[in-house]
């Protein structure tokens, strides 16, 4: 067998993913079957969560694609998902946090409970995820998490100061958790996208004049598809990224090193 080529292929790894059924969770359970793993796929909407493990078990009939429907902002289902895990003595070396949401207002407008809501399915979830993970993860000798963060968290985006918070926060917890679990064999990294075509920026992008002002500042001038962000996830999780955790790898079509 070809060591370099194995560097590149997921054989041998079984893929947890939160926010499974749509948009980048989505294409990122295609892209790590693409690369030969297996999958546990998480989503709260049960049916379109159904109909996406039929439809990458029909197209990738080499590997297991199981689902499990849950809110991963809710503690219950959080311990629901892996108590799942252990009745399948499903062996996870790799953990996608992609689950998360948000909605755009100004700083004060937000009622308390609309914050605290965002905090918990973008931040809180993840971070228990990972915790929740970490036995399971120490046990493979090539682990890895990618959480799905977002240039918000790097700089202002017209997305609410509780959104751009949390992902800062799950930056810094990457970096916190590389260095922390290092020695147990697991690696952590993140993604930050800028606008990648899902339902979610489907309305702000709707408005031609906003997503004018989008593309003038975006270098590469165009709106990232979530295969893109997938393709930049699946190979922070490959073999051949061994040497790479704690960084927070942008997927922004330039948008971050944008300049006058």
């Amino acid at each position: 067998m070809n060591n370099r080529l194995d560097a590149w292929q997921l054989q041998g790894h079984t893929a947890l993913v939160t926010g499974a059924s749509k948009g980048i969770g989505y294409a990122t359970a295609r892209e790590l079957a693409a690369l030969g793993a297996d999958l546990l796929l998480v989503a709260r909407d049960q049916d379109a969560l159904e109909q996406v493990r039929v439809e990458l078990a029909d197209d990738f009939d080499d590997v297991d694609v199981l689902a499990f429907s849950a809110d991963v902002s809710d503690p219950e289902d959080r311990l629901a998902v892996f108590d799942w895990i252990a009745d399948l003595d499903a062996p996870v070396s790799l953990l996608v946090n992609n689950a998360g949401g948000n909605k755009p207002d100004a700083t004060l407008h937000y009622s308390e409970d609309e914050y605290r809501a965002i905090f918990e399915l973008n931040l809180f979830s993840a971070f228990e995820m990972c915790r929740l993970a970490h036995p399971h993860l120490a046990r493979h000798a090539q682990a890895a998490i990618v959480n799905v963060g977002s240039v918000s968290g790097t700089t202002h985006v017209r997305t609410g100061s509780p959104y751009g918070m949390t992902k800062a926060a799950m930056h810094q917890m990457t970096r916190n958790l590389a260095v922390e679990w290092a020695m147990d064999g697991i690696r952590v990294n993140a993604v930050a996208p800028w606008y990648i075509r899902t339902q979610r920026s489907e309305p702000a992008l709707a408005n031609i004049d906003y997503l004018d002002e989008v593309l003038d500042r975006t270098p590469l001038h165009r709106i990232g598809e979530p295969e893109e962000v997938a393709a930049a996830i699946a190979f922070l999780c490959l073999p051949a990224a061994s040497y790479i955790t704690g960084q927070v790898l942008a997927v922004d079509g330039g948008f971050l090193n944008y300049g006058f």
